[in-house]
């Protein structure tokens, strides 16, 4: 079939539905085509092509730090992240996530940069693709006896304990902490390497459900909105009510004499 008999509709289908990997060769048939929505539909597709490339590269470094590891020899490579250390109510909550060394998940970032709906969907397929993944938590009141740095350590190596298998090496978003196990600490590791942004994405998915359910055993809050950080409205909720008992005594303004 000669390709100026298929219709513009026929062949902007053709472009929009391609994977990738087939673009290349349907935008080398069409540009020939000078009817303008052909020429459109390949600008467009030409546009598609470009930005896949660029996040499949943009993957890729994300993986490397993992990748290198593996391809000298260490197999299991773990990430583990926390979330909710500065928040008022609530625990201290760290994800870990193991994958293997190829694995891509189109828009996997550093989790403050994703709206709650993209966090949510990307959770979704980590849990799909990772070899293992798990959750750990460290309570209020542990963070009030041991302090926010022991507790938030206490939750990563709950996080790594939760695993299925043991990571012979942990990457640590941040500052070297003691995990147990042999680790490495990469600075803004949450942006930067594969494993620690899922494991953030994990980690914030859990905690900011386990904070919509506490909202309705601790209700007035608006832990469900907050997620027990200090927005103006949970400030004045605080300074109405006093503290709940998930809230983290130890932290001001819960530990303000004048709200007991």
């Amino acid at each position: 079939m000669r390709m100026d008999t298929l219709s513009v509709a026929m062949i902007r289908g053709a472009l929009g539905a391609a994977p990738r990997e087939q673009l290349p060769a349907l935008i080398a048939l069409h540009e020939t085509d000078r009817r303008p929505g052909v020429l459109s539909a390949v600008s467009v597709a030409r546009r598609r092509l470009a930005r896949d490339l660029a996040e499949c590269e943009r993957l890729k470094a994300l993986a490397e730090a993992e990748r290198r590891m593996v391809d000298a020899g260490v197999t299991l490579v773990a990430g583990v992240d926390e979330v909710g250390r500065g928040a008022l109510a609530g625990p201290v909550s760290a994800g870990a996530c193991i994958f293997t060394r190829d694995v891509m998940i189109p828009g996997l970032d550093d989790s403050k940069r994703l709206t709650p709906i993209v966090r949510q969907r990307l959770s979704t397929e980590i849990l799909a693709v990772a070899v293992s993944c798990a959750v750990g938590h460290a309570s209020p009141a542990e963070i009030d006896t041991i302090g926010i740095g022991p507790a938030t350590v206490l939750a990563m190596r709950r996080a790594l304990d939760g695993l299925s298998v043991a990571p012979e090496h942990v990457l640590v978003d941040g500052r070297a902490v003691d995990v147990g196990r042999p680790s490495t600490a990469i600075v803004r590791g949450d942006a930067t390497v594969r494993a620690i942004a899922a494991a953030a994405i994990l980690a914030k998915v859990a905690r900011d459900a386990l904070m919509v359910e506490l909202d309705v055993v601790h209700a007035g809050y608006g832990l469900a909105g907050n997620k027990g950080y200090g927005s103006a409205d949970h400030l004045a909720a605080i300074a109405e009510l006093g503290p709940s008992p998930i809230h983290r005594r130890s932290f001001a303004p819960c530990s303000q004499i004048a709200l007991f």
